[in-house]
């Protein structure tokens, strides 16, 4: 019955900001498509060679879909603003300590989205791009690539949040700090899974590109419990 409560409070929090919120995203994709095709010229030339559309409106929707990628990561502060506060509101959580949850949580996300873009993403394409031959030739789709490598950098961004929601989960009292400790090898097994789901290639170098952070980032987040002496 509590659960319940607690969606019910978050979900009316969420909703006194979605509109104002699905406005501003809505107002700066249009602004941000019209710089759309030079933006899709620098994540081309970092991450592949040439694209080609097989269809009259694909170059428009790669546009729309990339401007709108843009608008989401821009406005991502007010976006975990919004989470944050409607969350922390059925569980007391301060002001003080959700200011502190958006800060790291933004920081979170930008790391994983730029370690994504500038490691992973290209190790991954080199990868996949490398089973092409003189007989076999890729021939990239822009849309594809654009869903692909959104996709992916935004997955980054999420996972890349675990310690916080772990100091969350522990705070206000759902886990324990020695849930985390005593259930390490089957964070580890996840871990090893939704990098396999989530890295462009199956191969054990890209798969520990984003296995290994993820791990490290657990342990960082149990670190960070002793520190704060949190049980």
């Amino acid at each position: 019955m509590e659960v319940n409560n607690n969606l019910v409070i978050i979900l009316k929090e969420i909703r006194k900001s979605i509109r104002a919120l699905g406005a501003a995203i809505a107002l700066i994709t249009v602004a941000i498509f019209f710089l759309a095709p030079q933006l899709l010229a620098m994540v081309q030339n970092h991450l592949a060679d040439k694209l080609y559309f097989f269809s009259v409106a694909g170059p428009f929707l790669a546009h729309v879909k990339l401007a709108l990628f843009c608008s989401l990561f821009f406005l991502m502060p007010w976006c975990v603003k919004v989470i944050w506060s409607a969350i922390g509101k059925p569980f007391g959580v301060s002001k003080t300590q959700s200011f502190i949850f958006i800060l790291f949580t933004c920081l979170l996300f930008y790391s994983g989205t730029l370690f994504c873009y500038f490691i992973t993403l290209p190790f991954g394409i080199k990868f996949l791009l490398g089973f092409g031959s003189e007989e076999l030739q890729p021939v990239i789709s822009v849309g594809r690539f654009v869903n692909f490598t959104t996709v992916f950098i935004l997955a980054f961004g999420i996972i890349f949040e675990l310690p916080v929601f772990m100091i969350f989960l522990a705070k206000v009292g759902i886990v324990t700090r020695a849930f985390f400790e005593r259930n390490r090898r089957y964070a580890l097994l996840l871990m090893a899974i939704v990098a396999a789901l989530l890295t462009p290639t199956p191969d054990i170098v890209n798969m520990s590109l984003m296995g290994g952070p993820l791990y490290l980032l657990y342990e960082a987040g149990i670190v960070i419990l002793m520190i704060m002496r949190i049980k």
